[in-house]
């Protein structure tokens, strides 16, 4: 002790000022936590424990394909190998990368109990197992090594770790992150993968692109609770400067219970079925009882949580003669069923924390995603060039078999032979040990042939590779080439709605303009006598509900902007309404489900709310009834399937719904009929071509819900169905174009077709005036209907129909200012003509 106080009066002391030394070890410590613990790396989206966590899992084998092991294990591995902190930090990690509710696109996937949305904790490690999932595998860590990402030695040197992942997606973005370091905080919201994807390609075919282009790419995040973002402000804001406030809401409709009492008074209920992300649903109904219980919230009768595995769905039923849209209203603004989402789009770049807009972000992936494939096509060109130097020895050497069994016959010793063999064949050291370590086997016929075959196929690649280094062009397609393949397999619909809510008016409005670039497929419907009072209606908006007949009768004559009718029906209180979804997907709708007189309540609103959650349309409405039980539906898809079922398929449908068809990636369900043996299906396509197909047992086969049908139109480029019809021989078709002109059409001038195979083509049964015309429907022409045409001008216009029976081929029908297109054309019946 008292050398080293001599030690220390020799001038080992080093006098420094009390707020320096504070200054200057609290900014080590905060650095040490932004680097180390709270922010995410923008390169592969990862905090460090993430990432440790990822690598120990790879480390120990646990990919998609094998077994899952105890999460106790893996939490052993990282803490033992990688990460010296608290065992239950690296498990609240784990968990949060397993929960579909907590992470877009979960990394891990697990066995046990992970907790819930209602916060409910997690088993214990050792009760837990988990395993990679399949796109943290694929996309993170299957190129994982020392000739794609730099490596550093872990916290005792007895360990290398790398310092990022090479991942080849954004995940950053996808997942989103959520961190509190000193000083500065994170909070990245989740986005869908395909329009990140979009998004990044985008960037590469134009690097300058812009943010507006940008942000229609990606119109905002995309939540794994779903839920509906409300403003687009926050996310402009978020996007342009890397800080905003996205308003989020759940998901509630106002439905009418079902009362199994007779004589009871249906009950109105607000029913929840998505939540804002990070919401706990148990605390939010206790918040709602607390708030009921209070006072501060009337008109609650009961509050119920029907959730399952299934999804959210929270009933809370409401009083007699209470407004049920007030009451929602109090809930958004008084409980966390609307939240604000604070978005900090703050990471490290460099190792340096940057705050980033959206475009910043993907071009730092990008940046990074260069670097790693570059780094990755150089080493893998050097081991294909050293293999391919082996192999040209090998082959020199069965070139030359015998000298080369000579100079092995008369050598001494290894090194001699090595050396002869060097100077007599021309070869270098590494081939020389090659030829002298090759079997003998490998002097077969057979084996020569694999040897040259393998020195061919890496030839190939050696030349692929040089190209993709030498050219930035090519190297740039095989990066999106991969994007989209990721995409493809990893992409799924959005979950999250983005609307925008201001007055009523508005919203209408807007809602009105974004569905006119792409309209619905309107059914066409079958005339019917009234004589019942209750006659259901449902309008081309998706409005549904009934009337007695003397309001319909008494109806005026149809104006401009009104919601036209488009199905109308005689219905009995307890017979049901059969609604099918372009998802080909059936549900029941009964009369006392139905509001009676018009209001703002639409069809998709009453049928069960999964129906419509990927905003699924509804393309027709059937009744069962005795007398079309005996007959058969036949369904059109998008892509050009039909499939005929039976109609009993249909017989007691439960509230979660019948799927009728196996529909492909990106198909949908475009019509559906009932049908009786010997009727004709009439289908048309943009491109002017009619196809008519013959219902019966021997050209449209019964087939069961499982089968996806048989081909029946095939589609050209750019060309669609526009329109579809059962008829009778004998029959017409009205054929409308965009550009006003018109042609009825026998149904017996067309060549009946048949499916699979062999079908497809069609008539071409309408010429155009104009090369950039294209037909937009067709319809059952009749004396007794009008047709109703509206334009991209969102004009609805009157078509005398009446010119075209006489003519056989296309004319104008109607006037059309310059430029202006119709949108879609149907058939109105009007009382007061």
């Amino acid at each position: 002790m008292v050398e080293q106080l001599n030690l220390l009066n020799q001038g080992q002391v080093i006098p420094t000022a009390l707020h320096t030394e504070m200054e200057r070890s609290y900014l080590e410590y905060a650095m040490s936590v932004i680097v180390g613990r709270a922010l995410p790396d923008v390169r592969d989206g990862l905090k460090p424990v993430h990432r440790r966590i990822l690598y120990a899992m790879y480390e120990l084998g646990l990919s998609p394909d094998r077994p899952f092991r105890k999460c106790a294990r893996v939490v052993g591995d990282v803490l033992g190998k990688y990460h010296p902190h608290g065992d239950q930090a690296v498990y609240d990690a784990m968990v949060r990368l397993i929960q579909d509710f907590s992470s877009r696109y979960p990394l891990l996937a697990g066995h046990g109990n992970f907790g819930s949305v209602d916060n409910d904790p997690p088993a214990a490690m050792r009760y837990t197992e988990s395993r990679l999932g399949a796109i943290a595998f694929e996309t993170m860590l299957e190129e994982v090594n020392e000739s794609t990402v730099d490596f550093s030695s872990n916290f005792d040197n007895s360990q290398q770790e790398p310092v990022v992942l090479p991942a080849k997606l954004p995940i950053l973005l996808l997942n989103g992150c959520s961190g509190i370091a000193v000083g500065m905080a994170t909070n990245i919201p989740p986005h869908n993968l395909n329009e990140i994807v979009d998004g990044l390609i985008a960037l590469i075919d134009q690097p300058d692109v812009s943010d507006e282009k940008l942000m229609k790419l990606i119109p905002g995040p995309d939540f794994p609770t779903g839920g509906e973002i409300i403003d687009g402000k926050g996310i402009r804001d978020a996007y342009l400067t890397g800080k905003g406030i996205i308003p989020v809401r759940g998901v509630a409709t106002i439905e009418q219970l079902k009362i199994q009492k007779k004589r009871s008074r249906a009950k109105t209920a607000i029913i929840i079925t998505e939540l804002p992300f990070q919401v706990n649903k148990a605390g939010w109904i206790e918040k709602v009882a607390d708030l009921v219980n209070q006072g501060k919230i009337n008109d609650i009768a009961d509050i119920r949580d029907e959730s399952d595995r299934t999804g959210i769905r929270v009933v809370i039923e409401l009083k007699r003669d209470a407004n049920p849209q007030a009451i929602l209203h109090q809930l958004y603004r008084q409980t966390a069923l609307q939240s604000n989402f604070g978005v900090i789009l703050l990471g490290l770049v460099n190792n340096k924390p940057c705050q980033l807009s959206l475009k910043e972000l993907l071009q730092e992936f990008l940046t990074f995603r260069e670097q790693t494939l570059t780094r990755q096509y150089n080493y893998e060109l050097e081991d294909k060039q050293d293999k391919v130097n082996l192999l040209a020895g090998l082959i020199k050497a069965l070139d030359n078999l015998d000298t080369v069994i000579d100079i092995l016959r008369h050598a001494p010793d290894g090194t001699t032979a090595k050396t002869t063999l060097k100077s007599s064949l021309a070869i270098d050291d590494n081939q020389a040990n090659s030829i002298l370590a090759m079997p003998l086997r490998r002097l077969t016929g057979l084996e020569r042939q694999k040897i040259e075959q393998e020195y061919q196929d890496l030839q190939s690649r050696i030349n692929q590779l040089q190209e993709l280094l030498a050219d930035r062009k090519e190297f740039l397609k095989a990066l999106k080439k991969e994007l989209r393949s990721f995409k493809r397999k990893f992409g799924d619909n959005r979950r999250t709605k983005i609307i925008t809510v201001t007055t009523p008016e508005k919203n209408t409005k807007s809602s009105g303009s974004k569905s006119k670039s792409k309209q619905p497929t309107l059914p066409l419907i079958t005339s019917q006598e009234l004589t019942d009072d209750a006659v259901v209606q449902i309008s081309a908006k998706g409005k549904v509900y009934w009337q007695p007949q003397s309001a319909i009768l008494d109806q005026p004559m149809i104006k401009k902007n009104t919601d036209l009718i488009i199905h109308q029906e005689l219905i009995k209180d307890k017979q049901e309404i059969i609604v099918i979804l372009d998802s080909g997907k059936a549900y029941p709708l009964t009369v006392a489900d139905i509001p009676r007189h018009p209001t703002k309540q639409t069809i998709s609103r009453l049928i069960s709310e999964s129906a419509t959650k990927d905003n699924h349309q509804p393309i027709n409405y059937i009744t069962i009834t005795p007398d079309n039980t005996h007959q058969s539906l036949v369904l059109l898809t998008a892509g050009g399937f039909i499939k005929r079922i039976a109609m009993d398929e249909l017989d007691n449908i439960g509230n979660r719904g019948f799927t009728l068809i196996k529909l492909k990636p990106k198909d949908a369900l475009h019509s559906l009929f009932v049908t009786h043996t010997g009727q004709e299906l009439i289908t048309a396509t943009s491109g002017g071509r009619l196809l008519r197909h013959t219902v019966n047992d021997e050209n449209m086969s019964i087939m069961g819900k499982s089968a996806q049908g048989n081909i029946g139109v095939k589609l050209r480029l750019g060309e669609k169905i526009i329109g579809s019809a059962v008829v009778e021989k004998g029959d017409n078709v009205l054929l409308i174009s965009e550009m006003g002109y018109g042609k009825i059409v026998p149904i017996n001038n067309l060549r009946p077709l048949g499916t699979g195979k062999g079908g497809g083509l069609g008539n071409q049964s309408f010429r155009f005036k104009h090369e950039d015309d294209n037909l937009v429907s067709m319809l059952l022409p009749c004396d007794h209907k009008i047709v109703i045409a509206t334009t991209d001008l969102d004009k609805r216009l009157i078509i005398d129909t009446n010119k075209l029976f006489n003519n056989n081929g296309e004319r104008a029908i109607v006037k059309l200012a310059h430029g202006e297109k119709i949108t879609f054309a149907l058939n109105w019946w009007g009382n007061n003509q």
